[in-house]
């Protein structure tokens, strides 16, 4: 389904306000970990937020996702604050783990060995 201009809008400016939120709170390093906010998708009704995050280097991404949900109501507290005079209701924050960058890594990987087999066919 395609993002319609508002959508986006939104979206990004929740970006934008989650990212110095998570600066502000900390929550961008956890036990080694950088959590970045990769991107966030609005319901069509601007009602739910569906928050993308991008963890590099942790040793069990699904502990520091939990953390994170632990810490929605102070999040959404921030936001609230933050944003109470550009939108009417902030949004409910559902948090999921960006995996595009494991899937480049996986791709670079194949890609790799299918040109060294057809080095390996040409010799």
């Amino acid at each position: 389904m395609v993002e319609g201009k508002r959508q986006k809008q939104i979206g990004n400016l929740i970006q934008g306000e989650l990212s110095t939120i998570f600066q502000h709170l900390g929550l961008n390093m956890i036990n080694g970990a950088l959590i970045s906010v990769a991107t966030v998708r609005m319901t069509p009704d601007l009602l739910e937020a569906r928050v993308y995050l991008s963890i590099y280097k942790a040793k069990d991404e699904e502990v520091v996702m939990e953390l994170i949900r632990k810490k929605h109501g102070e999040i959404k507290r921030e936001l609230g604050n933050k944003l109470r005079h550009q939108l009417r209701r902030i949004p409910v924050l559902v948090f999921y783990l960006d995996d595009t960058l494991d899937y480049v890594f996986r791709m670079e990987e194949v890609f790799k060995k299918i040109k060294e087999e057809d080095a390996k066919k040409k010799k």
